[in-house]
């Protein structure tokens, strides 16, 4: 649950998400789009991967992938086209033994993920395409561990190896470790786009979830390009989301732990912007822990779009701390039009999470808030905001609100005015 200003924004967007997601069902879920569908490339050999059609999984019909290189605990599949068509189910074969299957797209094409894109198993999911990927309005997740869609030009292992999909070769024997880094070597990586609000389920506290899902604690990590979501949503209750993304050759670093996943982006590489727009929102809420991290040059926040972390309503104990929400721009930093930064903690027990912003500059206007609040019994996490250049905020309703805690503002300048609060 949300406060934002006076009204129960998490009731408005329930009620706005439910005849959303209704209606998308309804009206876009058997839509013919012409698509090549999935197509294995042949980099593989022997070991091609393979769709099997008509498969039972979870008691519905859907497409099987099989097939692939294994080496160790890690499964490779390579692709000169991946799509999936809307209402239709693709899963991968998950064998056992088998904790990340990594998914290479090697022809010139973005991929549309418009249905279903599951792991029948609990193995963590790599999907990079340098072209581009699309999530529709009725994207769905159907998976048990963590989930990576990067625009990278290969994944890279500990020992230096690669398994690229711009120099496509068999996986070498010695990848059988744990892939450390996304590599960018092109001037301009595709761009990743989340319009997903399709239903996802319940929330820990019971309210209905939309967009893309992974499983509560898992991480959730979109990395481009430039990364928009145009109204799409994505959930990780008490895990992990990451987007960010590079706009020149570069490196980031892929920390993988079991199903935590997490990134680190290089200082002195230029990044790429980040939006969020239309109703758009990411969401960590849960019984603990809970993490949301954007690297970007640009970073905007617009249209009544929410970031929301903390610990949900009656969850929690005295001893569970929530999440952070880090924002971090080289650029600019905007959050307007109504929209929400909260990292909250209900009416219960435990300690929030803090709320830090590094960027060139902030503003913040329009309605638009950052909230760090603990209505129950434990601490409210802190509001850190350090800017180099100059922090605007301004607007009815406008403000950074903490309860229980502390704001520090760092700035070249500060400006407060037209009956915005701090």
């Amino acid at each position: 649950m949300a406060i934002y200003g006076d009204r129960n924004w998490h009731s408005d967007l329930l009620g706005i998400f439910s005849i959303i997601g209704v209606l998308a069902h309804v009206i876009f879920c058997c839509e013919n789009h012409a698509l090549a569908q999935i197509t294995p490339d042949g980099t593989l050999g022997d070991n091609s991967s393979t769709r099997t059609p008509n498969v039972n999984i979870k008691g519905l019909t859907a497409d099987r992938i099989d097939g692939g290189v294994t080496r160790g605990a890690n499964l490779f599949h390579s692709f000169r086209e991946f799509n999936i068509k809307e209402c239709q189910r693709v899963y991968f074969a998950n064998p056992p033994g088998i904790s990340n299957i990594l998914t290479r797209v090697t022809g010139s094409n973005i991929s549309n993920i418009l249905g279903t894109l599951g792991v029948d198993g609990g193995a963590n999911l790599f999907l990079i395409n340098p072209n581009g990927i699309l999530f529709g309005n009725n994207a769905r997740l159907d998976v048990a561990g963590s989930f990576v869609a990067s625009t990278a030009n290969s994944f890279v292992f500990s020992n230096g190896l690669e398994f690229s999909a711009t120099n496509p070769q068999t996986p070498s024997p010695l990848l059988t470790v744990n892939p450390s880094a996304l590599l960018f070597n092109q001037l301009q990586a595709g761009r990743i786009e989340n319009r997903s609000i399709a239903p996802a389920g319940t929330d820990p506290t019971g309210f209905f979830a939309f967009g893309s899902r992974v499983p509560d604690g898992k991480s959730l990590l979109l990395v481009g390009g430039n990364v928009s979501m145009d109204g799409g949503k994505l959930n990780a209750f008490g895990g992990q989301v990451e987007l960010g993304g590079l706009a020149e050759p570069g490196t980031v670093a892929l920390s993988v732990d079991g199903d935590n996943l997490s990134l680190r982006f290089p200082e002195n590489v230029a990044r790429t912007s980040v939006s969020l727009t239309n109703q758009a929102g990411i969401y960590v809420t849960g019984a603990g822990g809970g993490n949301i991290a954007v690297n970007a040059s640009n970073l905007e926040i617009l249209g009544r779009s929410v970031l929301g972390g903390g610990i949900g309503q009656g969850l929690g104990t005295s001893e569970t701390v929530a999440g952070d929400i880090t924002l971090n721009a080289t650029g600019s930093i905007k959050v307007s039009s109504e929209s929400l930064v909260s990292n909250f903690v209900g009416f219960g027990s435990g300690n929030g999470g803090n709320i830090t912003i590094d960027s060139g500059s902030f503003s913040l206007s329009d309605g638009a808030q950052l909230t760090a609040s603990n209505y129950g019994q434990g601490n409210a996490g802190n509001v850190n905001v350090n800017v180099t250049g100059a922090v605007n905020i301004a607007g009815d309703f406008s403000g950074i609100h903490n309860f229980v805690s502390n704001i520090t503002i760092n700035s070249g300048s500060f400006s407060l005015r037209d009956r915005a609060q701090l």
